[in-house]
Formats: C-alpha cells, structure tokens, sequence
C-alpha cells in the first residue's frame, strides 16, 4: 500500500494538541481488514490518558461552541440543551405511534372515531 500523506498515519495519540505515545509505551498493531496486513500501530492508552483526552476535549469544545455560536459559554451551553430537548422530545414521540385513535386510558373502554 502506497501512503501519499505519511503524517495522516502518525501512530501517536493527539491529547491537548500534543502527540504522545502510552505511557507505559505498549502498541496495540492495526491491520487491514481485507488483507490482514498490518497497517502500522497506535498506542494502547489507558485510563489516565483516556481522561486526559476527555478533559482536553471537553475544553477544546467549549471554545468551539463559544465561537460558533459568538456567546458566553454559558448561553451556548443552554442552547445546545435546549436543542437537545427538541430530539428528546421528537424521539420520545416514537413511543405513541398512536394513529388518529388515542388509545384508551382504560381497559374496559373503548374509543372510538366517527367521520
């Protein structure tokens, strides 16, 4: 396999802007599905880095957000919640796919629609 672009290959983890190996320097080998050639390895990061990686992330999005949307952190923040009630509610109503009949609130009755 020909690589054009070496660095988009670099086997390192990129956390807070700076690549790094595991601390405790083990690899993890990936290969190619379809050939089962190795492709090269990436570092097999463990607990400490993973949140190393979570909290810089969490930082680089707030900075994100701040930008797109040009407000404080803290408005962004409600109106991303407030976006994502929007899909909650949207997908909660999959759960009363009802029709044009509502179902009866009780077992002994029946409703019925008469056009």
């Amino acid at each position: 396999m020909s690589v054009f672009h070496s660095d988009l290959f670099r086997q390192q983890a990129l956390i807070a802007g700076s690549w790094r190996d595991a601390a405790d320097g083990t690899t993890l080998a990936v290969s190619n599905p379809s050939t089962g050639a190795t492709l090269g390895q990436i570092p097999n990061m463990g607990r400490a880095e993973a949140q190393q990686a979570v909290d810089a992330a969490a930082a680089a999005l707030a900075q994100i957000m701040t930008a797109e949307q040009g407000k404080p952190l803290a408005e962004a923040e409600g109106e991303i919640a407030y976006a994502a009630s929007f899909i909650e509610w949207f997908a909660e109503q999959g759960k009363r796919a009802n029709g044009e009949i509502i179902p009866s609130p009780g077992a002994d009755k029946r409703l019925m629609v008469i056009r």
